[in-house]
């Protein structure tokens, strides 16, 4: 089994992060791209010392860049949206 901090890499903090979390207690994680479900789940509920109830995940593929001449591929991602039990959230620093 994987450390924890490999399976979740950060935390992310975006606007559309922040509705999901004051609306429905919904965090959304940037995870290791091979990273299943409940490898997810054990990692967040370790890390964080919460409840996890649903993992929902997407891959974003990487976009094509240019400079100049030369093309290249930003490396793709994946998100990881955790909802958590009702009443318990996520210490995050800022």
């Amino acid at each position: 089994m994987r450390p924890a901090t490999e399976v979740v890499q950060r935390v992310l903090q975006t606007e559309k992060g922040s509705r999901l979390t004051a609306a429905a207690g919904q965090y959304v994680l940037s995870v290791a791209l091979d990273a299943n479900k409940v490898e997810i789940r054990e990692a967040v509920e370790r890390l964080f010392n919460v409840q996890v109830t649903k993992v929902n995940t997407m891959i974003t593929h990487g976009k094509w860049r240019r400079l100049s001449v030369h093309r290249g591929r930003r490396p793709d991602t994946k998100k990881a949206i955790v909802t958590l039990a009702k009443g318990q959230k996520l210490e995050v620093k800022s």
